[in-house]
């Protein structure tokens, strides 16, 4: 009689289901680089809960000085409102007098990168972190963000992985940012795109 015995390796059918996607393998450690040791990460956590996810209206001086700490680069007169989850604040760029509104989420495994003037409204999402898709393995696909001078991210924006806003361009609330946004254009939509030009004349 023969026996067929299952690689122990591979789990049994009933727990993989139909799918090809073995997230059982994921690797957190291939293709991000956290760049901090836990526990200086654990340090942060507890900081942010106090000062950054906390609905009271901390000086904007204050949490300043708390990021530059942490190894960010904040230029003068930022001001950062409640609620805004900053993931990697040694991965973080802001320049001066820049706008981040409540509730902002910057998930930044990669450098994100805001230049001066800029504004981030309420609820916008941030994301350098993505997946590759075509990997079994669901292996990270991570990106940095720059978002240029004088540009504007509206409400609940979305902005992916390796994108580009460009100087003083402006995306629409609730838009999609996929693609690089050129300069000085109105962009909306789901994936955002130019409409306009901003300035009139």
């Amino acid at each position: 009689m023969n026996v067929i015995r299952q690689n122990l390796d591979e789990p049994p059918l009933r727990d993989r289901g139909s799918t090809r996607v073995r997230n059982d393998l994921f690797d957190p450690n291939c293709g991000s680089i956290r760049g901090k040791p836990p526990w200086f990460e654990a340090f942060w956590y507890f900081v942010k809960c106090i000062f950054f996810l906390n609905p009271l209206p901390w000086p904007a001086s204050l949490k300043r000085g708390v990021l530059r700490l942490f190894g960010a680069d904040i230029g003068r007169g930022v001001n950062i409102k409640p609620r805004v989850n900053i993931h990697f604040p040694w991965k973080l760029s802001i320049g001066e007098h820049s706008w981040i509104g409540e509730e902002v989420f910057i998930l930044n495994f990669e450098p994100v990168v805001i230049g001066s003037h800029t504004c981030i409204s309420q609820r916008s999402f941030i994301c350098t972190g993505n997946h590759d898709y075509s990997s079994a393995e669901f292996s990270y696909r991570n990106a940095p963000i720059t978002i240029r001078d004088g540009a504007w991210i509206g409400a609940q924006c979305f902005v992916a992985a390796g994108v580009c806003v460009g100087t003083e361009a402006v995306a629409l609330a609730g838009s999609v940012v996929t693609r690089d946004l050129p300069d000085a254009m109105v962009c909306a939509g789901n994936p955002c795109v130019a409409v306009r030009h901003r300035w009139k004349e």
